[in-house]
C-alpha cells in the first residue's frame, strides 16, 4: 500500500508524483522520465540529445 507523502505526493496540479523512495522499492526504472527517478533518466536522455545536436 502507498503512503502519501513517504511513496508519492500530490503537486499543485493535483497530479501525483512518485518519490525516490518509492521508485528505490519497485526496483527499476520505467522511462517515463520521472521527476525523482534515482537512475537519472531524464539526466541521461538530455546528454544522449545535447550529444546528437553537436554532430
Amino acid at each position: 500500500m502507498l503512503i502519501e507523502n513517504i511513496d508519492y505526493y500530490i503537486n499543485e496540479d493535483g497530479n501525483f508524483v512518485f518519490t525516490e523512495k518509492y521508485h528505490l522499492n519497485r526496483g527499476y526504472c520505467c522511462k517515463n522520465s520521472c521527476k525523482h527517478c534515482p537512475w537519472k533518466y531524464a539526466e541521461k536522455i538530455n546528454q544522449k540529445n545535447k550529444a546528437s545536436k553537436k554532430n
